[in-house]
């Protein structure tokens, strides 16, 4: 049961910004910084503010086999960097954001889960949507959002979990490790083809993997449309009990990596549809956490957007 003053939640932690990558690495801590400053303006301090918890090994262990996170938490260096696949380097600072980023959704799922907040939003790096179960790749190291699903599941009985992902690029991760589970739910937004090259129609999992490639340059109409024509109904067909979000702004007009042509009122938007179906069947229930988005600017636009929208809910 949700508190009727119950209100929007960030989680955060300042050990987010020890995950150096080095210079001239598009996931650098200045994503953060930027995202920190736009939502500490005035509309922004009714925000509840609290910092992540670190994620246990035996919660990360629920999507990653035990020795592969002893394995990745042993490889993070003490000292210098290391390449953890071909686009994800970590630092001395990587052990800590890794374990902030995924404690502040697992953290996220118990104040809704309890009714201490209506939703949540996790401004959080190393973003996680690409980590497979025994695989860090693309700037990820585990897989945020699908610790916090699993989380969800075991510590509140939430079954059905529904994740959603507007990143410009396809969580290959967040599929791959719900793909077997019908009570499970991913659709994704995404540029295509592109990065990581997974995330075709086609792919459908057991029925519960809802994937709407978009082509370079296509923009809110192609967007909404693959929204209101599929994911929309699915979502209402599939009666989540927890709608989850891998909020990437790298969708963005703005933004470098990618040829989608988002602006901040289509974050506002899919947001209200999105919290619209958690309203409707998860009683108002969700949970977003930091994936992707490049251009500074941009990216503190659009998760600025997206958190006025989380913290108007019960408003059209």
């Amino acid at each position: 049961m949700t508190h009727a003053n119950a209100g929007t939640l960030l989680l955060s932690h300042p050990a987010c910004l020890g995950h150096d990558p080095g210079e001239g690495h598009p996931e650098s801590p200045m994503r953060l910084e930027a995202v920190m400053r736009a939502l500490e303006g005035e509309a922004f301090r009714a925000l509840d503010r609290r910092q992540a918890p670190l994620a246990t090994a035996a919660e990360l262990a629920r999507v990653h086999p035990a020795d592969y996170v002893e394995a990745v938490l042993e490889a993070l260096p003490d000292e210098g960097r290391v390449m953890l696949d071909g686009d994800t380097v970590a630092s001395p600072g990587s052990r800590e954001a890794a374990l902030r980023a995924a404690g502040a959704v697992i953290a996220a799922v118990d104040a809704v889960a309890t009714g201490e907040a209506r939703n949540a939003f996790c401004a959080v790096r190393p973003p996680g949507h690409h980590a497979e179960a025994a695989r860090p790749m693309g700037f990820c190291i585990f897989n945020n959002i699908a610790v916090g699903a699993l989380h969800a599941r075991a510590a509140h009985g939430l079954e059905r979990v529904a994740v959603v992902d507007f990143d410009v690029h396809h969580g290959n991760g967040t599929q791959h490790l719900f793909e077997a589970d019908p009570a499970l739910f991913y659709a994704s937004t995404h540029q295509w083809p592109f990065y990581p090259g997974t995330g075709a129609s086609g792919e459908r999992g057991c029925g519960n993997i809802w994937n709407l490639p978009l082509p370079a340059n296509a923009g809110s109409r192609e967007f909404k449309a693959a929204f209101e024509e599929v994911i929309l109904p699915a979502l209402d067909r599939f009666r989540p009990d927890l709608v989850m979000v891998s909020a990437g702004f790298d969708a963005h007009r703005a933004d470098p990596l990618a040829m989608l042509q988002l602006d901040e009122s289509d974050y506002v938007w899919v947001t209200g549809a999105l919290m619209r179906i958690a309203d409707r069947h998860a009683g108002g229930r969700l949970v977003s956490a930091l994936e992707g988005g490049y251009d500074l600017g941009a990216l503190a636009a659009s998760t600025a957007a997206h958190v006025g929208r989380l913290m108007a809910s019960g408003k059209p």
